[in-house]
């Protein structure tokens, strides 16, 4: 008899062979096939040697009511057909394997289930749209993309954000209009806040069904980076997960109001590994859906012990086929690819391919995190789809850059390490090869064709807040609480420096008043209180001030089409670059384009502590934003200078040229 160890090798070999992929590949519809008079089960489990299909009342409690052995059909697929409308039922399967193991399973392919996802669900999809769901679109695009990342449940927990108890952390949050601090009916939280804000997309964390977290439990928190049901809405953040079918309705109509707000939503995804290697895809068919070691072990390259082998036909058919049915069912804009260095090109492209053939080209976001958590081996000749095959993929499949990351704010992975803006230094080459978005670059850190693949950035929900990693850097006492003008200036410095560079922009929710979550590194599994947005600190003070100055940036980033050109030309508008001083860079960029304003864009950045001097190039410059106010481009009276500027100190001077005088 085999041992554990040599029947994973020999399924390894077996699915890594081009004669399984002939045999057993198959394009045929899998999952619950529902209508009204019946619904035909089709489960993919070419090895197995007995399949029971099971039917249940409840989503996860009670017997079943009804037990039928599946058919084995052509392809290793398993089938029947149950007469009857069964919309509403609750079923999951018994599939024995070659060794004649027995493993109760929900369905992979479902799109709908019970509480904590371990049942299946019959679903007819069109009871779960919401009125007007036919007619629904995203608004139409702007000059630029700026994509604000927020989790479900940070949204709206807080008791002063003005949403009702029932509703706080829910989907329901997300469709809620005249919510304000402490129900003030001054100060705009939520969704009207954002409407102030000026940012194009929302990226919604996690909202798949993931097994991190009890879906009964209010209290209970966690990113959600844990994939249990790929093709179902997580319950938690229903009002009632344990009926299938609200959860499905409440994230449409929470889409639905977010588009009719002004925002395309993306979705962040994680297709590299699942909540465990015990999973659905796992029991239907042992092995096949993971990448091994070549002595058959998992490999680990996510840090979870369990890769997805995307590389093998229906582990890729299936990721695709995942995505595709979010963009269709769910209206979703775009899609953020958790460790994509984990996946293989070749699917990237199939996606973005098959995005582009259905919506347009480039309309619906594609890009991910170029990296992975470690090695993991790919089969058949496979690529990576991490930071060395970026130049080589589609323009439109972009990439975190956290080249620009560490650059800006120091080391994500070191704490005390600074960056330009907070005590560190930096190469003027490195920060011109951020403002074109690393584009064109050889043998940096990054590198991209066109600045469309950079996401230009300086945190997200991993690591440090970019606040706490400036208040790490530079205020000895460690007070997240109590802004000091020293760090206020850095962080207004570093907002003013990424948004003054090329590529997608991209922000932490609450980024902008300076969010904190008291310098904890990963706060994946805190309580939802440390996580959640204080909508008290985004009205407060200095807090506020910050706010302000980054809603100044976006806004005039509008303006600027030096930065938000994304063409694979957009690299040579950078005219010239040079250090007026140490610690101090100065970029001279063409504007020249679609209603802008000035034909030149000149953009001053001194990390120094002092004020420091700067000869302008000829003509008047108008003043756009300097260190505190990035609103000046607004005023009636424009500021003009010509011959020379003065740098504040530990600031940013934006200057626009209208002609040569």
């Amino acid at each position: 008899m085999q041992t554990e160890t040599q029947t994973a090798a020999a399924r390894r070999k077996m699915y890594d062979s081009k004669a399984f992929e002939v045999q057993f590949h198959t394009d045929a519809p899998l999952g619950a096939l529902w209508t009204a008079r019946s619904t035909r089960f089709a489960l993919w489990a070419p090895t197995a040697r007995k399949v029971t299909l099971s039917l249940y009342e409840d989503g996860s409690a009670g017997d079943s009511t009804l037990m039928i052995d599946l058919v084995r059909g052509e392809r290793g697929v398993w089938q029947t057909e149950v007469e009857g409308n069964l919309d509403g039922r609750y079923y999951d399967y018994a599939v024995t394997d070659s060794e004649g193991v027995t493993r109760q399973t929900a369905d992979p392919w479902a799109r709908a289930c019970g509480r904590d996802g371990f049942r299946s669900m019959v679903i007819d999809l069109r009871r779960t749209d919401p009125e007007g769901w036919a007619a629904d679109q995203p608004p139409a695009r702007h000059p630029e993309d700026i994509i604000w990342e927020v989790h479900v449940k940070d949204f709206s927990h807080d008791v002063h954000s003005g949403v009702p108890e029932e509703l706080r952390g829910k989907y329901k949050a997300l469709t809620l209009t005249g919510t304000t601090l402490d129900g003030d009916g001054v100060h705009p939280t939520c969704l009207d806040y954002l409407k102030r804000l000026g940012i194009t997309h929302v990226q919604l964390m996690p909202v798949y069904d993931y097994g991190s977290v009890p879906e009964s439990d209010p209290e209970a928190f966690n990113w959600g980076y844990d994939p249990v049901n790929y093709n179902v809405p997580e319950g938690s953040y229903a009002s009632d997960p344990a009926d299938g079918a609200v959860r499905i309705r409440e994230l449409k109509e929470a889409v639905q109001a977010l588009h009719r707000s002004g925002f395309r939503v993306i979705m962040d995804v994680v297709y590299n590994h699942t909540y465990k290697l015990d999973s659905w895809l796992w029991r239907t068919e042992p092995w096949y859906f993971y990448r091994q070691n070549p002595d058959g072990s998992p490999a680990t390259g996510s840090g979870c012990g369990n890769d997805l082998a995307s590389e093998r036909s229906m582990c890729g058919r299936y990721i695709l086929e995942s995505v595709l049915y979010w963009a269709r069912e769910y209206h979703m804009d775009g899609f953020r690819f958790d460790l994509m260095g984990l996946l293989d090109t070749g699917l990237m492209e199939r996606i973005r391919s098959a995005l582009d053939a259905e919506y347009g080209r480039g309309e619906k976001l594609l890009f991910g995190e170029p990296w992975s958590a470690g090695r993991s081996p790919m089969h058949r000749k496979a690529v990576p789809a991490g930071k060395r095959a970026l130049p080589t993929l589609d323009e439109n499949i972009g990439a975190f850059c956290d080249a620009t990351r560490d650059l800006v704010k120091g080391h994500i992975l070191h704490a005390e390490r600074p960056g330009f803006v907070n005590g560190g230094s930096a190469r003027l080459a490195d920060l011109s090869a951020a403002v074109t978005g690393w584009a064109g670059v050889k043998g940096g850190r990054f590198a991209v064709r066109t600045p469309s693949q950079t996401i230009t950035y300086l945190s997200s929900h991993d690591d440090w807040t970019l606040w706490d990693k400036l208040v790490i850097t530079m205020d000895p006492t460690r007070s997240f609480d109590t802004p000091t003008p020293e760090v206020l200036r850095a962080n207004r410095l570093a907002a003013a420096f990424c948004f003054g560079c090329q590529g997608r922009l991209f922000l932490l929710a609450g980024e902008e008043f300076g969010r904190t979550k008291q310098g904890l590194q990963d706060s994946y599994n805190a309580p939802a209180r440390l996580n959640q947005l204080d909508w008290t600190r985004a009205w407060s003070g200095p807090w506020h001030e910050l706010e302000e100055y980054y809603r100044g940036l976006m806004a005039l980033r509008q303006h600027l089409p030096a930065l938000w050109d994304k063409t694979e030309q957009a690299r040579n508008r950078l005219l010239a670059s040079w250090r007026p001083s140490r610690l101090c860079a100065a970029f001279l960029l063409d504007n020249s384009g679609p209603a802008s304003r000035w034909d030149q864009l000149l953009l001053f950045y001194n990390a120094s502590d002092r004020i420091r001097p700067a000869a302008l190039p000829e003509g008047r410059w108008q003043l756009l934003a300097d260190e505190g106010r990035s609103t000046c481009w607004q005023d009636q009276a424009p500021v003009l200078l010509d011959g020379l500027a003065q740098l504040p100190a530990s600031g940013a001077l934006i200057l626009g040229r209208t002609s040569l005088d």
